[in-house]
């Protein structure tokens, strides 16, 4: 079904339901009252992973690997994650960790983290479910065992991670952080936590960094925004008073005729020019702030 077909009253349960507000049958219950297409509505926004390729495992331009590492403080004391490098040359590469949503390391977020790779960063994506089994190859029960994680202790693993990668053998050094809704929200709190150990920050309709501890932050930001997502752009206002109080440097775009979640290119809220221009400003952030 062609997103433009597909109800606005349909596109906010999906909103809901991907942030486990309602659940799979509260979704297609709902979408069903709307309006008689509800459920094929529904059933049209669920994720497609097959599609969502930009970069396969098997391109000549990286290498990819599956590594474990500690994570002290963290869910269980060790993570996994996923690791891509160039290929064109030895290194060392910018480091950046590619941060997943609310439901694990889904398919999408590695081919991000293969993006990244081939834009010449060592990156990383770790799974925060993997000390609980990992990614479960689908986003319901993703989300469920995520929830079900010690919020600070699944941070704490991102931050585990985040050090890791800054710190590998093919790392110059510094480091960026990107991530996408809940990823966005971990790439606020990162640069919250890290100070000067990050360089630069790219958060996707992520939670605003608390306030009070913006001061933090030495961090470049380059924040991205939906233009029609209400829970995340409640925050930006107060989110960028704090940032130019304490003079932290940053970017703030709102991408016109978007939704949450515009750069996930398996659901038709994906949106292909918004989502080129925000990944291409991310990169050459990046590049700016870490080569």
């Amino acid at each position: 079904m062609d997103k433009e077909n597909i109800d606005d009253r349909i596109y906010d349960l999906y909103d809901e339901y991907c942030h486990g507000h309602i659940d799979r049958r509260q979704f297609f219950e709902r979408a069903a009252a709307v309006t008689v297409t509800g459920v094929a509505m529904a059933n049209a926004l669920l994720p497609e992973y097959a599609e969502a390729h930009e970069v396969l495992f098997t391109d000549e331009r990286i290498k990819a690997t599956w590594i474990e590492y500690p994570s002290p403080g963290g869910t269980s004391g060790e993570m996994y994650g996923y690791l891509v490098r160039p290929t064109t040359g030895d290194g060392p590469f910018p480091a950046v960790l590619v941060m997943h949503e609310n439901r694990g390391l889904n398919p999408y977020i590695q081919d991000v983290a293969r993006r990244a790779a081939v834009a010449g960063f060592l990156a990383l994506a770790p799974d925060g479910l993997a000390p609980i089994g990992g990614y479960p190859g689908n986003d319901d029960d993703g989300r469920a065992m995520q929830r079900s994680l010690d919020h600070a202790k699944l941070l704490q693993d991102m931050v585990n991670s985040a050090r890791y990668v800054r710190n590998h053998e093919l790392s110059n050094g510094r480091l960026g952080a990107t991530g996408f809704c809940w990823g966005g929200g971990a790439t606020n709190f990162l640069a919250t936590e890290l100070g000067g150990e990050l360089d630069a920050g790219a958060p996707f309709y992520g939670r605003a960094a608390d306030t009070d501890k913006v001061g933090n932050i030495e961090a470049a930001l380059l924040v991205h925004y939906a233009e029609d997502d209400p829970r995340v752009n409640a925050m930006r206002d107060e989110f960028e008073a704090a940032l130019q109080q304490h003079g932290v440097t940053h970017e703030m775009h709102i991408y016109p005729g978007t939704r949450h979640g515009f750069h996930n290119y398996s659901t038709p809220r994906y949106n292909p020019e918004a989502a080129k221009l925000a990944w291409e400003r991310t990169v050459a952030f990046f590049h700016e702030h870490l080569d």
